[in-house]
């Protein structure tokens, strides 16, 4: 390893945490998700009408906004400024109507369920402003509640959780304290506790003393239950008396983003699903923040997994993985027409296009495709025709209107999709579209039309696969395994592990290329259809799909394809390790196994094809140039006769500047490194931690700086078999950062290398991140503000960077915003201008300051989690 430059690499500072557990629940008062009691809703526009401020009448409330189903919930919004009238909405629905002050309602016969309660308040004109959402559940029952999520006490300590009731009783509730399971060095010091209807939504304590026996930590569960009421359930984790600071974090993180007050899930059906982001304004990959990805099913897996490692308490990660199968993965009634795939017939190409404009993109039979290897196999193992595999992209409360197949239901996450046009389509220039088009919204045909060109068109359902989520799945499940196992209770998580690795045998779909046709020399669309497995590239590629006809169709059809390019932050080597090596992961299918150990293999040296002369880690390769198999740069060089590419697929911006996919792709890297000593990733890891921390400046403060962005010039030497120094393929980190997300990553990347390596700079370096993270905690987790200059692109008008929709193209979105050639990203997203946090965007736009928010993505925050947890799984109390 070279010499690190020890001006920029700094020793961190260690520091004690508080013991104790953080802010409970019905403590986190007036947070931006609004979700307690009492809460308001406050907005600011700069508008004739002020925004709104939004509570609900608190006499059926408690803890977490409870309503008994059998109550009419009453409405009130408190205003300011000229208003006309106010809407109050659950979810997409219109509740009532008033528009005389004081503006009030009720919502009567509410169902079951959870629901997102907004007011939108309107000026003399018209114009809208919402009020931010209150996340509220409609209960059968009513129940005591219990919080944090999970409290914490050192051997010999004491400490406390909250209890209050959902709803108020008629009478005095008298609720009976004991511990139901777990650790019996916990006890409870109050055994009964009493609620009238004057305080039975003010917490009360119960205080929890752990004896000093110094033996084994464990977790221990409390129940608070009264009668006529659902029992509210108290875990309580023992901490050893050599319990390092990391645990505490890692358990502190872990609450604020349990907490339902904080924001970050909805529920639906007694599962949970996880926000993209806390906040509603962000766009950046989702264009929504109350959308959500499966990156966040599987960062909320991860999240669960610790948890498991840390208390044993293996439940939350299998609800989890149900959250994910239920939601993410398309069910029987999502893709109806498998059965008439046809293998030997994939799909009908169509060519790629560089700029949105260029589109819709014209089938052509006449280009052959090669045959699908793997449908029978899979078939013949699973016994099903349907693919187990999860859509990248899910609007979680409907927030556009499409429903189920055109319903317009908000009954449960709705999938949708958005890049569909070519490498230069920034999220800035897609049309939201509903993955099961049925031509309810939209133009003539729907959507279909602005993206492919074809003779007539039949309502269908199509899916798209992120293959580095799945492939995360099945890293956590394997982590999962182990750490289950080692403490006696791998029976307990084996059905996940059992589903993970189904998953990963149809994650090999991202092992091919687009059509099928044969890798290497691929330079026009006539180059050779494959067969049996000369398709197949075995890296991760950027993505693979599947669809097929709705069965209103005159006649049955189904598609798949697979991906060309790959990137080198979408590589998951550990994932391809536990798949090839692992017997408890060992495919069903005949090739499985097998396939993912040449993954496992070309992954590893894709890594060191790409690596620059200085470590840091190049873009990635293409078996199509530009999408339509043309012809690359007569000097472009070579993996297995796949083309360099320094942006994949992904070109607004530059798919490979962000250091997010540095650390993303590297920490499996690093963990394989850790977990099998493989000398091939360490000898990676070595040369990118070195180029890595030269660039960085980390003190333990909460002054570090990171990598940000990167120029990249040259190209890679043709693969030969064996890795070179790249002497002409070079990178220039041109900005830093302290995102907070990204720093997690990095920090977890360091501990994996330190963990396989014993480079002791390296943990003091990641150690030295975690000790910065914590100097940023808020209310809801860790954050940072953020500027937004890109925001300006919400109403670009005219050029390259406009929105692009054919002339004479009309439709309209579900909520009837127009789409036509003179659409812009806001037009046929107005939901945004009544939006809580607007006024920001529209100040920066009449020629104002660029806007500034602090985001809690869902991500970042549960990667900040995962670092800590992770520090305590390779060093213990160290």
């Amino acid at each position: 390893m070279t010499e690190r430059n020890p001006q920029v690499m700094r020793t961190h500072l260690r520091r004690r945490l508080r013991p104790g557990p953080v802010t409970g629940g019905l403590a986190l008062a007036a947070l931006v998700a609004g979700v307690v009691p009492g809460t308001t809703f406050a907005t600011e526009a700069d508008a004739p009408a002020k925004a709104p401020t939004v509570s609900l009448a608190s006499q059926d409330r408690g803890g977490g906004n409870y309503v008994l189903a059998d109550k009419s919930v009453p409405l009130k919004a408190e205003t300011s400024g000229e208003v006309s009238k106010v809407e109050f909405y659950a979810d997409n629905q219109l509740l009532a109507t008033d528009a005389e002050a004081p503006f009030e309602g009720k919502w009567a016969n509410a169902p079951e369920g959870q629901y997102s309660l907004t007011a939108k308040a309107y000026d003399a004109e018209g114009k809208p402003v919402s009020s931010h959402p209150s996340l509220v559940s409609v209960i059968e029952k009513p129940a005591v509640v219990a919080s944090p999520v999970t409290a914490y006490v050192e051997q010999g300590a004491e400490t406390t959780f909250d209890v209050s009731l959902t709803t108020k009783p008629a009478s005095d509730v008298e609720v009976t304290i004991e511990r139901a399971s777990g650790n019996k060095d916990l006890s409870a010091k109050t055994s009964k506790l009493t609620f009238t209807p004057e305080n039975w939504d003010k917490a009360q304590q119960v205080t929890v003393v752990s004896a000093d026996k110094k033996g084994d930590a464990g977790l221990a569960k409390f129940e608070a239950s009264a009668k006529g009421h659902e029992t509210g359930t108290a875990p309580v984790q023992e901490l050893g008396a050599l319990a390092s600071d990391y645990e505490q974090a890692f358990l502190d993180q872990y609450n604020k983003i349990s907490d339902p007050s904080s924001g970050y899930y909805r529920e639906f059906d007694g599962l949970k699903v996880p926000y993209h982001s806390i906040e509603t304004l962000i766009v950046e990959a989702p264009d929504h923040g109350h959308e959500t990805t499966s990156e966040a099913f599987t960062y909320y897996l991860w999240l669960e997994s610790e948890y498991g490692r840390l208390t044993e308490d293996w439940g939350p990660f299998n609800d989890a993985w149900a959250s994910l199968e239920k939601f993410a993965i398309p069910g029987t009634e999502d893709q109806p027409t498998n059965g008439a795939y046809d293998p030997s017939s994939p799909a009908t190409y169509a060519p790629e296009h560089t700029h949105p404009s260029e589109y819709p993109a014209q089938l052509d039979g006449d280009v052959s495709v090669g045959e699908d290897p793997l449908a029978e196999e899979l078939s013949s193992a699973y016994g099903s025709d349907e693919i187990y595999g999860m859509h990248w992209l899910l609007d979680v409360d409907n927030t556009y209107g499409f429903g189920f197949c055109g319903d317009e239901s908000d009954a449960e996450p709705v999938f949708i999709n958005t890049f569909q046009r070519g490498s230069q389509e920034s999220v800035w220039e897609t049309v939201t579209q509903p993955s099961c088009d049925t031509f309810a919204h939209g133009g003539e045909n729907g959507y279909l039309d602005l993206f492919t060109g074809d003779e007539n068109y039949s309502e269908q359902w199509k899916y798209t696969n992120a293959p580095d989520a799945d492939a995360r799945a099945v890293q956590v499940a394997y982590q999962a395994k182990e750490a289950a196992a080692a403490q006696g209770n791998g029976g307990e998580v084996a059905d996940v592990v059992e589903k993970a690795t189904k998953m990963g045998d149809y994650l090999r779909y991202a092992m091919f290329d687009k059509y099928f046709k044969a890798i290497g020399d691929c330079t026009s669309p006539s180059c050779p259809a494959g067969s049996g497995k000369d398709s197949a590239h075995y890296l991760m590629s950027w993505y693979y799909a599947w669809g097929g006809a709705l069965e209103s169709a005159e006649y049955p059809w189904a598609w798949r394809i697979g991906g060309s390019a790959s990137h080198q932050g979408y590589q998951n080597p550990m994932a391809a390790w536990a798949l090839a090596e692992d017997p408890d992961m060992q495919p069903q299918s005949s090739t499985g196994q097998e396939d993912w150990a040449e993954s496992l293999d070309r992954q590893l040296e894709f890594l060191q094809w790409l690596q620059s002369s200085e470590g840091a880690i190049a873009g990635g390769a293409t078996n199509s140039w530009e999408g339509d198999y043309g012809t690359p740069p007569s000097d472009a060089s070579t993996f297995y006769g796949m083309y360099y590419d320094w942006q994949p697929v992904w070109n607004d911006p530059p798919s490979n500047r962000w250091f997010g996919f540095q650390v993303w792709g590297l920490q499996r890297t690093a963990e394989l490194y850790a977990e099998t000593g493989d000398e091939r990733a360490g000898a990676i890891m070595d040369k990118w931690v070195d180029w890595a921390l030269e660039n960085s400046t980390i003190d333990g403060t909460g002054n570090y700086q990171i990598p940000s962005e990167m120029e990249w010039s040259g190209q890679p030497d043709d693969w030969s078999g064996s890795p070179s120094d790249n002497s002409n393929l070079h990178v220039e980190v041109t900005s830093h950062t302290n995102d907070v997300g990204v720093a997690a990553s990095f920090a977890k990347t360091l501990l994996y290398y330190a963990a396989g390596s014993g480079d002791e700079e390296a943990r003091l370096a990641g150690e030295g991140l975690l000790d910065g993270l914590l100097e940023h905690q808020d209310d809801l987790g860790i954050a940072l503000e953020e500027t937004r200059g890109d925001y300006e692109r919400f109403v670009v008008e005219s050029g390259d960077d406009k929105l692009y929709v054919p002339d004479g193209w009309t439709g309209t979105m579900p909520n009837g915003d127009e789409i036509n050639s003179d659409s812009t990203f806001l037009s046929i997203r107005s939901f945004y201008e009544s939006d809580p946090e607007w006024s920001k965007v529209q100040e920066y736009l009449d020629g104002g300051e660029e806007p500034t928010f602090t985001y809690h993505r869902y991500w970042a925050q549960a990667e900040i989690a995962t670092a800590f947890s992770a520090h305590v799984a390779l060093f213990g109390t160290e």
